[in-house]
């Protein structure tokens, strides 16, 4: 373990462009190191910067390819250029599988984009518990934007937007995503929704039905409209207007103040988050299981409600 005066030497190595120093950065956090409340006090006035980007949707869309063309556009504007590519956990290591990462080895030698492939590690939602506190390290080491790319496990991975600024919502033609975006409540969360591989047959309906559907959607004045785009990532076709629209949304957050808003409900799902995890650490120091246990048998005997045995646990931790 790092001692205190080893993290902040690593704070201003990342600061000053390190990739090792990042790297070891976001392990401190990803494997809840002693170290990481002293770590995110020092990194606390030192982000809150970046533009988080999410990028979303279901399998085989093409998340990661167009994870990398868009690295490559920011890049050539000189951005620093942080991705986290949250991978499905190995069901025998519990690490993450890799597979993000590996196709996006064109940035692997470029010192000015920081790629971490971070395990889900059975988080539902999409996204990895430790994706806050990942995108704070890239956040404080000067990467902006910063692009978090969800596991792809459909349905479920709505949680994304609760983390980004701005999220895209990627759908291919040919798949039913259309449908399922109404199933899944992705058109709620969508900020910018791309139809990827623009050059397959029905990629036309798609976009159309999008439209369609986003034209039914209640919308108040002033509110954010958000674009339907046909991008090839591959060919690198439609990444300029996929960019705008981006950044068009990042200044309405500003303009609108619903930025700020964003971010101050994230930074309490954080703590809301922190605070459960605590609770839980501190129920299972007290010989939790087994008080639980003894309850649960209390409770189902009929000998105890359910609330008093609730509140008998709050009680033992608080106490």
């Amino acid at each position: 373990m790092a001692r205190t005066a080893d993290v902040d030497e690593l704070v201003g190595r990342a600061r000053a462009g390190d990739p090792r120093s990042v790297g070891r950065l976001i392990t401190l956090v990803e494997d809840g190191a002693s170290q990481l409340r002293g770590l995110m006090a020092t990194l606390a006035p030192l982000s809150g910067r970046t533009h988080v980007v999410g990028l979303t949707g279901s399998p085989g869309v093409g998340k990661s390819t167009t994870t990398s063309a868009l690295v490559s556009r920011y890049r050539a504007n000189n951005h620093r250029v942080g991705v986290l590519a949250v991978d499905p956990s190995s069901p025998f290591s519990g690490g993450a599988l890799l597979g993000d990462r590996i196709r996006m080895q064109e940035h692997a030698t470029d010192r000015e984009v920081f790629i971490r492939s971070m395990a889900s590690r059975g988080h539902l939602g999409g996204l990895a518990s430790a994706t806050p506190q990942a995108v704070r390290v890239l956040d404080a080491a000067g990467c902006d934007p910063v692009l978090v790319e969800t596991v792809g496990v459909g349905q479920s991975e709505v949680e994304v937007a609760g983390e980004a600024d701005t999220t895209v919502v990627l759908l291919a033609p040919g798949m039913g995503d259309g449908i399922q975006a109404a199933k899944a409540g992705i058109l709620e969360i969508g900020d910018v929704f791309v139809v990827n591989k623009a050059d397959r047959d029905g990629a036309d309906a798609t976009a159309r039905e999008l439209r369609h559907m986003i034209s039914l959607a209640p919308s108040e004045q002033g509110a954010w409209r958000p674009p339907v785009l046909k991008i090839v990532a591959t060919q690198g076709t439609g990444l300029t207007e996929l960019i705008d629209a981006i950044g068009s949304h990042r200044d309405w957050l500003e303009s609108s103040g619903t930025g700020l808003l964003r971010r101050r409900q994230r930074a309490r799902s954080e703590i809301q988050g922190i605070a459960l995890a605590t609770l839980q650490e501190r129920f299972a120091g007290l010989g939790g299981d087994g008080a639980l246990d003894a309850l649960a048998d209390e409770v189902a005997s009929g000998q105890l409600d359910a609330f008093t045995a609730a509140d008998r646990i709050v009680a033992s931790i608080a106490g």
